[in-house]
């Protein structure tokens, strides 16, 4: 079951009263009815199981039956720093990244980035993200919300990287290390940077490497931006125990 995410003040024990574009969602698009159940997480990382008792144009309130934490943080989080793609690409891997339990998203503008948003839109296309992460987040039935910060150059994206646990730099045709084998111990979060559909300028790469990221492979395979992201997500979570 989806989980959807409320504000803390909408619990009003022994109820959930919400409003709002998510009671529209509820009542126009699920077509929820009185004596369903729905599960809600608030900003606090509590997750309600309750019975719909009353859905209106105007209110849905629902009886709360059972509560529960969110499970203790073990261990670190994954910073996705993607270099921004063309189409629908940036949209599908930011919901498979959320799917994926990346805590935050920053798209980065790359020199052989095909994309350039313009600046008087970057906002708008910054909350269109968010609500593609959010709708990620619940169908998942995550307990928090990954971020999605405004696109940043590289030399920026750097001077906000420190401090890390371990920072990944995949970078095709590069001569590094398994990301298997790349050392994941320390303190900190975990960096993981990938390039656009054209490759990385030679400068950023100098610029990422000297700032301390470690270049990484996936293979001899060269495999798509998109399908790299999700590739080396799947790899970090499996060896943190998240997946598989």
């Amino acid at each position: 079951m989806p989980t959807f995410f409320v504000a803390s003040e909408a619990v009003v024990p022994p109820t959930v009263r919400i409003t709002g574009p998510l009671l529209r969602h509820l009542r126009e698009s699920l077509r929820l009815q009185p004596g369903e159940q729905l599960s809600v997480t608030d900003d606090r990382g509590t997750r309600y199981h309750t019975e719909i008792v009353e859905i209106t144009s105007a209110l849905l309130i629902g009886r709360i039956l059972d509560s529960t934490s969110a499970p203790a943080t073990t261990g670190p989080s994954i910073i996705l720093a993607q270099a921004l793609l063309k189409g629908e690409k940036m949209d599908w891997v930011i919901q498979k990244a959320t799917e994926l339990g990346t805590e935050r998203i920053v798209p980065v503008l790359a020199s052989h980035s095909v994309v350039r948003p313009r600046a008087d839109r970057i906002e708008h296309q910054r909350a269109r993200w968010q609500r593609i992460a959010l709708e990620a987040a619940q169908q998942s039935e995550r307990w928090s919300v990954p971020a999605i910060d405004e696109p940043a150059t590289v030399p920026h994206l750097l001077s906000c990287s420190k401090p890390a646990r371990a920072k990944i730099l995949l970078a095709e045709r590069s001569n590094g290390s398994s990301l298997t084998n790349v050392p994941l111990s320390g303190d900190g979060d975990i960096w993981l940077l990938i390039g656009p559909e054209g490759g990385w300028e030679d400068k950023e790469l100098k610029q990422a490497l000297g700032d301390g990221f470690v270049p990484v492979t996936l293979g001899p395979r060269i495999l798509r931006a998109e399908t790299a992201t999700i590739a080396a997500l799947s790899v970090l979570q499996s060896r943190l125990g998240e997946l598989g």
